[in-house]
């Protein structure tokens, strides 16, 4: 049996409050309202086991917001002088001591943790040390150019610190971020370079051509959308109208102009862009 993630327990006993199920921990309650309809004796439940507020392990059909050895950008309830408590979707809230803080936190703030299970008191805590949970000396396996997965972790004077795979440190500087990001977001995004520190410098968009490319396939789809094929966006139009209609740049709109144009499939003006309709 796993503590802190998901496990499939048979079905033991039924009681007035309740289901006991089996595992190789001793048997363990799933309170009535958790149950399934229709559950009888016997039958196999997919729950996530976690301790109750008296330290008892309990089952549950919820889904919380993160697992052991999960990161996850959670919301504080509730901050004590032993530390702060957070929503991660179940009925106890999870616990983040004090001494695994970065800084003051307050409730209704959201804070990047990392979840673990505690070696000496055998509960799931949290911490905002997350940093040290990503590996120092694995080299990223990987190359400028790559596609990867995401996880906006904190933001500082320079841009987003992420988290890259799951595995490595990354920053998004603020020049090369067009659209609001918050703490928790998985934006997919493109290595950018690979520091000697072993951190990476990532940005939103492709380099180069392939980042024309894509994004002259999507203006294109966009005005092929757009009736009469006008969009009203040019090269004199504002950053923040771009970004809002295409998500990309004004810097990558212009390249995605000149590619449409250089094939002849669009005519270009200061406020609009008009597709050429061939055939």
């Amino acid at each position: 049996m796993q503590l802190g993630d998901y496990n499939e327990l048979e079905v033991d006993r039924e009681v007035d409050f309740g289901m006991y199920l089996r595992s190789d921990d001793g048997d363990m309650l799933i309170p009535r309202k958790y149950i399934p309809e229709g559950t009888r004796v016997g039958d196999v439940l997919r729950v996530f086991v976690y301790r109750d507020s008296e330290d008892r392990l309990i089952a549950t059909t919820l889904n919380p917001l993160a697992k052991v050895g999960d990161f996850a950008a959670l919301t504080v309830r509730d901050v004590t002088p032993l530390g702060a408590f957070l929503d991660w979707g179940l009925e106890k809230d999870l616990f983040l001591p004090y001494r695994n803080q970065r800084r003051s936190l307050r409730v209704g703030q959201r804070e990047t943790v990392y979840v673990y299970l505690d070696d000496t008191s055998d509960r799931i805590v949290a911490t905002a040390k997350w940093e040290r949970q990503l590996p120092t000396d694995e080299p990223f396996r990987g190359r400028p150019g790559d596609e990867v997965q995401l996880f906006v972790a904190d933001e500082t004077d320079m841009g987003y610190k992420v988290i890259v795979n799951g595995t490595h440190q990354g920053l998004l500087y603020h020049n090369e971020v067009f659209k609001p990001l918050r703490l928790g977001d998985t934006p997919t995004g493109y290595v950018r370079q690979i520091r000697e520190d072993g951190k990476l410098d990532i940005s939103l968009q492709r380099a180069g051509y392939d980042e024309a490319l894509a994004a002259a396939d999507t203006l294109l789809d966009a005005l092929q959308k757009a009736p009469d094929g006008r969009l009203p966006l040019g090269d004199k139009s504002e950053p923040d109208d771009i970004y809002r209609r295409l998500g990309m740049s004004k810097k990558v709109f212009k390249k995605a102009l000149g590619t449409l144009y250089k094939r002849g499939e669009v005519q270009l003006f200061p406020e609009h862009t008009q597709l050429v309709r061939k055939g």
